[in-house]
């Protein structure tokens, strides 16, 4: 299991580090994150960059993948990201909470919400679909090429 130091140390120069993205906890049954609001993230008509929170929610759902991957997988990509953008935050901290919906052997999909953490106001919702990487030699034999 990845411990949210390992991860922050690993996202510290891409793009979730260059956000400020900060894990804070991780298990196989959920994972948080939290993004400070400023700058860097708030788009020229003063709201927060859809991408910046979509990359959030995106490296939330993501961890969960990494910390539940089948025995033999060799990775995960993310194959869908489907958000609905409900509000938005000036300040603060955004926070992100996701659970495993389905925990598949080639797919996962995990749910996310992302709030703002001082009012509780939901910020976005998620849903991101993920497929099991497996060494060539194993995926050939699963699905009997």
């Amino acid at each position: 299991m990845p411990t949210p130091e390992r991860l922050n140390e690993i996202f510290a120069d891409k793009l979730p580090g260059y956000l400020g993205i900060v894990v804070t906890s991780i298990s196989k049954a959920e994972v948080r994150a939290e993004m400070e609001v400023n700058q860097a993230n708030i788009a020229p008509n003063g709201f927060l960059f859809a991408g910046s929170v979509v990359t959030l929610a995106d490296t939330s759902c993501g961890n969960g993948c990494l910390a539940n991957l089948p025995e033999g997988a060799s990775g995960f990509t993310t194959i869908e990201l489907k958000s609905n953008h409900l509000g938005t935050a000036r300040e603060g901290t955004i926070a992100c909470v996701t659970h495993p919906v389905h925990m598949g052997r080639t797919t996962q999909v995990w749910d996310a919400v992302v709030s703002h953490r001082q009012s509780g106001k939901t910020i976005a919702l998620f849903r991101c679909t993920q497929m099991i990487l497996y060494p060539k030699g194993d995926l050939e034999q699963t699905v009997h090429l």
